[in-house]
Parts: structure tokens; sequence; C-alpha cells
């Protein structure tokens, strides 16, 4: 097991990472943490408020590079210009009537959590609307994902000492593969029906 002086650190920059916008598996991170707490190895409290300030702060990060960047990315001259360009013709009007409510409830979809942030600040929506739902989401998602795996925590310890540690990996890995598939469908079809595709 990882020593707790490595474990903290290591939730804290994958969540932030994976929230500002790095394809990272920080949720599997607050995941894996949340077990380890319940293991005995780290501790549950520390764990949810790491991933939540975490989670805040690499969103106001991927908000601010999709402030002062992202536009510019989107429209610059060059392949799939038409595509990026619809980007921000569809999100700018999606942002200002669902934002608030994307920022909030994209923290519990793989795909809207990498990306919200970054189309936050490219939609300029407004900071402190954007702060204040970022981070009620961040809160509410690390309470919320963390202390229900630190909940089934106690069945992984049994398994592990039923069936050992290769067996488990096997269904968490295959646990992991068939959430962040399903993520991605759900992310692809809210995406589809809010018209930004």
């Amino acid at each position: 097991m990882a020593p707790a002086h490595l474990g903290y650190p290591a939730l804290f920059v994958l969540v932030a990472a994976e929230s500002a916008g790095v394809p990272v598996p920080g949720e599997t991170a607050l995941v894996a943490a949340a077990v380890l707490a319940a293991m005995g190895h780290l501790e549950i409290g520390l764990v949810v408020a790491l991933a939540a300030l975490g989670a805040v702060v690499g969103d106001n990060i991927g908000y601010l590079i999709g402030r002062v960047g992202g536009r510019r990315l989107l429209e610059r001259p060059g392949p799939f210009e038409e595509r990026r360009r619809d980007i921000l013709r569809k999100g700018e009007p999606f942002f200002a009537r669902h934002g608030p409510k994307a920022v909030f409830l994209g923290r519990w979809v793989a795909g809207l959590r990498i990306a919200a942030a970054w189309l936050a600040g490219i939609s300029h929506m407004r900071w402190p609307t954007f702060a204040f739902w970022n981070a009620l989401g961040g809160v509410a998602w690390a309470a919320s994902v963390g202390l229900l795996a630190y909940a089934l925590g106690d069945v992984v310890e049994r398994i592990f000492k039923d069936v050992g540690i290769a067996a488990v990996a096997i269904v968490v890995l295959g646990v992991a593969a068939w959430w962040a598939r399903a993520s991605r469908h759900r992310a692809r079809r809210d995406i589809d029906r809010s018209g930004l595709r």
C-alpha cells in the first residue's frame, strides 16, 4: 500500500489535474483513497477535503485557461476550424442557459468533469457564478463519491483477504473500464441533447 505521505499528495494532484482538463484518473484516485481509508491506511476526512480542494483548484485553473486562451484556440484557422467555431456558437448560449447546472452536475460525468471548466471560461461565464457552483459541486462530489467508496471499503477488504489482491485488481479494473465507458456514453448523449455537437 502507498504510505499516507504519498497518497494524500497523489490524490490532490490527480483530482486537480483531471479537473483542469488533463485526462487522468482523478475520480478513480478518490475511490482508491477512500477504500484505503476504510482499511485504516488514510483518514477519510482528509481524503474528502483534499479531493474537494483539488477539484476546486483544478476547475479554476481550467476556467482560467479557457477564459484566457480557449477562445483563440477554437477560433484560429486550421483543421476542423468550422467545427471548433461551431462549439462556440452552440456552447455560449448553452452556458448562458445552463451554466450553473453544467458546472455543478458535470462533476459526476467523466467527459464533462474534464471539459466543463474550460467551456465555462471560453463562454465567459461570470467567475463569481462559476466559483460558487464549482465549489458546491466539488465538495458535494468529493463527499458523495468518497463516502460511498469508504462505506464499501470493508467489503473490498474482505474480498482482498478471501481471493487475493490480483483477483480484486482485475475486478476493479473491469469495473473502472465499464464506469469510464458508461460515463463517456452519458456525456456524449448529454452533449448531443444540448446541441453542442
